[in-house]
Parts: structure tokens; sequence; C-alpha cells
């Protein structure tokens, strides 16, 4: 069955974007009566009948709804520095959302080599990513914010930064579980001494993901399916 994103489902009758609409009728050649399913990125899940096969304004009636689709009573959040090659950065926003992330912080550092991000185009790669996964809760993606700002604004219950610095980090997988968890991760130069014993004194742990010398991406993607790991394991 095919899946659409529709957010703001507020009763029995949704109405799909044209880009959707034509989708769903000139792509997959769907046709009225066929049956579709829907998620609106807060956790509902929706199965729906096509009412009216219009391909600017596909019209749809809701005929099951399940609320909490998928539901996780844990936050797991990465903050991370976008790397120069922005196809990168994209292949980490869409297997994160694939795996299982709340939100998605992305950090302007000392020595960051790229200081803006297309977020409308990562939006799109997000919405594509929960399609595929069927996840009903959308990333929330926050826009480019400086270091300095980042660490003194509270984001989650505990966070942990990943550097290269020889400063005792423990090893990620050995973290206990909170309700809320934040990973940041640096630029391809990694995070500055200066901006280390920021976060350092902003009560951010250090951690190190493993043995291996990791792409940034690869790090922030690693930290992601860590803590789910972790997650799982402590509800298992």
């Amino acid at each position: 069955m095919h899946l659409f994103y529709t957010p703001q489902i507020a009763n029995n009758t949704v109405l799909l974007t044209e880009e959707e609409s034509k989708h769903a009728l000139r792509v997959l050649r769907l046709q009225a009566g066929d049956e579709v399913q829907l998620v609106d990125g807060e956790g509902g899940y929706y199965k729906a009948t096509i009412s009216e096969a219009n391909p600017k304004k596909c019209l749809l009636q809701i005929k099951e709804t399940q609320k909490d689709f998928g539901y996780r009573p844990y936050r797991v959040k990465v903050a991370v520095a976008p790397t120069k090659n922005i196809d990168r950065m994209e292949w980490f926003v869409e297997k994160a959302t694939e795996i299982g992330i709340d939100e998605i912080y992305f950090l302007n550092c000392e020595r960051s080599e790229r200081k803006n991000i297309n977020l409308d185009r990562l939006e799109k790669i997000v919405v594509s990513a929960m399609k595929q996964s069927l996840k009903a809760y959308k990333p929330v993606l926050h826009n480019m914010i400086p270091f300095k700002e980042f660490v003194k604004q509270p984001t989650a219950d505990q966070l942990f930064i990943a550097h290269l610095e020889e400063h005792n980090q423990v090893a990620l997988s050995t973290i206990k579980p909170d309700k809320s968890t934040c990973i940041l991760i640096g630029p391809e130069g990694d995070f500055s001494p200066n901006e280390i014993e920021l976060a350092y004194k902003q009560n951010i742990k250090p951690v190190t993901l493993g043995t291996s010398r990791l792409r940034t991406e690869t790090a922030a993607l690693v930290a992601c399916h860590t803590v789910n790991l972790l997650h799982e394991m402590n509800l298992a």
C-alpha cells in the first residue's frame, strides 16, 4: 500500500498537496476507490481511500486512524557541523531519519568549511525517508547555529561531545540511556580546543565512538544508531 505525508490532518477528509496528488495519480496510477496510507509527522498513521482522483487536488476519505504510531519513550538528537560536500550531509539526514532521530541541529564551528545549508531541500529528504521507512514522526531540523550559542541552550537531558583529543572519553556504548540524549559531532577538522573547553564548562561530557577515525557524517550516524540501540536494550 502506498504511503503519503500529509501534516495537520484535522478531520476524515484529506486533500493531498499538488505534488503528492500528481505522484499518486500520474506516477503510481492510482484511481478512485484505491486504498492508501498517510502519516502526519506527529505520530498519526491513517488508512484512507481515494474519493476524488484529481491530479491537482486528490481527495481522500480516512477509514482508520492510529495515534502514536511507532512511539518511542525517549528522544535522540544529534548536533553536527555540516560537511563541505553537502551530499554527505544529505546522506546522514536520510539514513538517520530511517533509523530513528527526533532532532538534528547544524553547528557552525570555528573549523567549519560549510557555513550554510538548504533547509528546504533537507526537509524534502526527511519526508522521503519517512515514507521509505514507515515513520509517523517527522524529525525536526534546526537551521545553522553558532557552536557557542548552541552549547548554552538546554537541548537534552544529557549531552555528549565526540572529539579526537585525548581527554579520558568514555565509550558512547557505555552511557546510561535517559529520556533525551544529544551527541555533538564536529567538522572535518574536529572541534577546536576552545570549543571543547567551552562544552566542558556547560557540563557536556566527552565520549568516543570507537577506535576508528570516522568521517563527520559517519560519526553522526553511528551516534544516532548507538543511542537508539542502547535505549532498545534498556527497554527490552
